[in-house]
């Protein structure tokens, strides 16, 4: 689940520094990141409004917000994994013996 996490963190990441630098859309890597990207970003636009921090850099909140919601999700999905699959602790059985010494 971390791993997923982390190939999505990445890409978001990359999306938001080819943003806040004004990446060229035409160049093919920074079009395959912005559309892959695309999706995972979309259900957080227009929550925020984007800032223009200069005549092409953009400061993208919606990705940023994203990143994060994404990783309470994953972090909140794991806890949700272990307690539903983990084994219980207070059902572990302890055995022990005691031994008496003869006099």
């Amino acid at each position: 689940m971390y791993f997923v996490l982390g190939v999505l963190e990445i890409l978001l990441a990359v999306r938001f520094v080819f943003r806040l630098l004004g990446a060229d859309t035409s160049n093919g890597f920074a079009n395959f990141i912005f559309n892959v990207s695309t999706p995972f970003v979309g259900p957080f636009n227009g929550i925020f409004n984007d800032q223009t921090l200069s005549r092409v850099g953009v400061l993208e909140i919606s990705t940023l917000l994203a990143m994060v919601i994404y990783a309470l999700v994953a972090w909140g999905i794991v806890k949700l994994m272990y307690v539903l699959f983990a084994p219980n602790r207070s059902t572990e059985e302890v055995h022990s013996t005691t031994r008496r010494r003869r006099v």
